[in-house]
């Protein structure tokens, strides 16, 4: 799925024009750069959890010579998924659209 694709969902799924549903995903998404980029933890129920981790210096290698490479040390992005996003053993998302349960007993 791209930005595209998620604009055109917008759009079908609150009846707003495709123009007023990219203005929105783009205020969204720059909403959430900026709070990244200020470290800042975004948590969105339901969906999951982005948060900023520091990251250590290290040294890597260049697979095509073998060569050692320094990797300074700075900041990355990690998502934890929430309870309805988690994936089963069996690979299977989670999925609660409606207030149903998911047994069948």
């Amino acid at each position: 799925m791209i930005k595209l694709d998620i604009i055109n969902r917008v759009a079908e799924k609150t009846g707003v024009p495709k123009m007023k549903a990219e203005q929105a995903v783009d205020a969204l998404f720059h909403s959430m750069k900026e709070a990244l980029t200020r470290g800042e933890r975004i948590e969105l129920r339901g969906f999951g959890v982005f948060v900023v981790k520091p990251r250590k210096r290290g040294v890597g290698r260049n697979p095509r010579t073998g060569e050692e490479v320094a990797i300074p040390s700075g900041k990355t992005i990690r998502f934890k998924p929430g309870k309805e996003l988690q994936t089963h053993e069996d690979g299977e998302l989670t999925h609660h659209d409606s207030g149903e349960s998911d047994s069948d007993s």
